[in-house]
Parts: structure tokens; sequence; C-alpha cells
């Protein structure tokens, strides 16, 4: 297929240009983590809470792999209504959404302040910049309003890591060594882009339409494998199981030997993960029997990197997945059924 007719497919499905949305992702970040948060270094606490859902949510995820590997306190990921029954005040509350009216993550707000919390949010406005301007014990950290949240996740994690970065939750990376990696994310963007990038890319989202995707990672690269499937389902109106290594060798591994049609593998991979399941990926890549089997070097000098690279390239591939499919990838018919039930309830 060549970079034209993908256009054209863009141009026919793309109803709200996610396309230019995906193209500005670097920019999103870079203007993310540059901004002025005004919070100072504290690392008196227990662990971070991060409450969100869905696109606004995904942030958590990465932010508690880089704790993993490189952080001094524990990252909890909470996408549910209030907050877990052992939370404290100790226990500092990052709250993420786009909106602002995420209906779980107010609750958690509300509650981690009625009993005494810090809450810090990443929003665009809604009832959730209410509720924290309304309290001295919360900060908002606003981001550009008018976007569907799975494409301003430039915006949300940026604003996340700028807030790590300043309080020292997280080590913040020289000058240096952030614009050479913006750099390279920015030849990686240009290389997945469907109107000018190499093929290969496209050749891979071909590859997949109807069929059932498995998306294989380290745990190091676990979030952007689950966002990943996140998209495909969202973006592409298509099931996608994303699952960690070394946990999936001790189960899911033996499904993939079983026989199916429909189904397609991706196995991201990096540098920099334990030797043990290095050697479990490539064991995994060279032994699966799939009919079709796809391996995504994720690139990069630091694990931040590499999970950019992975999310922003996989990105690319969820809507040209989607427009393959003759879908919409901005339509998400089924979600704003469900919130126009729940309104009435």
């Amino acid at each position: 297929m060549s970079d034209f007719e993908m256009t054209e497919l863009l141009s026919k499905h793309d109803s709200c240009n996610m396309a230019d949305l995906t193209r500005s992702f670097v920019e999103d970040f870079e203007m993310a983590i540059s901004q002025e948060t005004g919070l100072s270094s504290d690392t008196d606490w227990s662990g971070v809470v991060c409450l969100g859902m869905g696109g606004s949510g995904a942030g958590g995820r990465f932010l508690k792999s880089l704790a993993d590997s490189e952080g001094g306190m524990p990252f909890v990921i909470w996408s549910d209504y209030g907050l877990p029954s052992w939370w404290g005040p100790e226990w500092l509350v990052l709250a993420t959404s786009y909106s602002g009216n995420t209906e779980e993550t107010l609750d958690g707000v509300k509650e981690a302040l009625e009993s005494g919390g810090s809450v810090i949010a990443v929003s665009s406005g809604g009832q959730l910049s209410d509720i924290v301007l309304g309290s001295d014990d919360a900060t908002l950290i606003e981001v550009p309003e008018g976007q569907m949240p799975r494409t301003a996740f430039g915006h949300i994690f940026g604003s996340q890591m700028a807030v790590c970065w300043d309080m020292g939750l997280l080590r913040r990376p020289n000058g240096d060594d952030l614009t050479a990696m913006l750099g390279r994310l920015r030849d990686a963007s240009f290389q997945a882009d469907p109107s000018q990038g190499d093929a290969i890319w496209q050749t891979m989202a071909k590859s997949l339409v109807g069929r059932e995707i498995g998306i294989i990672s380290p745990t190091e690269l676990g979030a952007a494998g689950y966002r990943f499937a996140c998209q495909i389902n969202e973006n592409a109106n298509g099931f996608a199981n994303p699952v960690d290594v070394p946990e999936m060798n001790h189960n899911e591994i033996v499904a993939w030997q079983s026989e199916g049609q429909h189904r397609a593998m991706i196995a991201l991979t990096c540098e920099g993960i334990h030797p043990r399941s290095q050697a479990r990926m490539h064991w995994l890549v060279d032994n699966i029997e799939s009919q079709i089997s796809w391996r995504i070097d994720c690139e990069g000098q630091s694990l931040l990197e590499r999970l950019l690279y992975a999310t922003h390239v996989t990105d690319w591939i969820s809507i040209m997945l989607a427009v393959l499919k003759q879908n919409d990838p901005s339509e998400m018919t089924p979600i704003d059924s469900l919130k126009a039930h729940l309104s009435t309830i």
C-alpha cells in the first residue's frame, strides 16, 4: 500500500484528525515537561497512588514502571472508585482526568481530601479542577483541552513527569540527554507516520486486520503493551490481549501452541531488561507458532525513551489498523452510550 493510499484512507475515515494529533505527540510532551509546576522537592511520602481511567490513567502505569526500575518509592495504580483500604494521608494522590469529569477518579479525590490527604491533579478542567482549586490540600496541573484523552498522552504524561521530577519523586535526566531523546523520538515519529514514513509499519497494520492480537512485553515495557492493547480496542475496534514476560511463561505460553487461524503476535523488546527475561523473549519470538508474528525493537538510551518510543509507534499502528478496517478511530459509541446510561442512575 502506498503512502498516498493510506493518506486517502485517513482523509476518508479519520473524522477528528487523530493522525494530526498523533503527529504532535513529541511537541506536546516537550511542552509539558518544560512547564513550571510550582512544586518543590518533597519526598517524605510512603508512596504515590495514581488515580485514573482509560486514556487519562495510562500515564500512571508508565510512572510505576519507571519507579519500579529506578525510583525510591512505590507507585501504585488505582483504576476504580474510592481508594484502597490501606491508603492513608502519608500516601500522595496523583489524580488524572483529562476531562475532569471521570466519576471514578472524582470519587477517589473526594475521599482523599475528606480524609486529610494531599492531591495533585492533572486535568483540562471539569469538576476535578473545581474541587482542587477549592482545596488548600490540592494542586492543579492544567493541560490543554479539546482532545480525546487517548490523543493527549503527550500532554498528560509529560505533565505527570514534570510533577515527579520537580518533587524529586523520580530522577530528572540532564538537559542534553532530554534534548537528544526528543530528537530521536521525532525521527521515530517521522518513520512511523503513514503519510511519509517507512512502509513496514503499514505492512504490519495490514497484516493485523481481522485478527485477535496478543501483545507480549517484558515487564519493563508492560505499560506500553497495555496501552497498545487499549488503543487497538478503542481506535481500531479490535480485540487485543497484553501479557508480560516472565509471568506469561507460566500460563499463556501453552495456549500459543494450540491451533489458531486468526491470531497475531506482537512482541515488544528492548535492551536493558533482565538477561533471563531477554532470553525468554528471544525464545518466544523464535518458537511460538503464529501465522502472523512481529517484533518491535523499542529503541532508546533509557527506559523512559523506550517506553515513549513503544507508545508512539504503536499509536500509529492502531490508527492505521482502524482506517484499514474502514473504522473511524475517533468513534467510541459504546463508551458514550454507557456514560449516558450511568447519568440516568
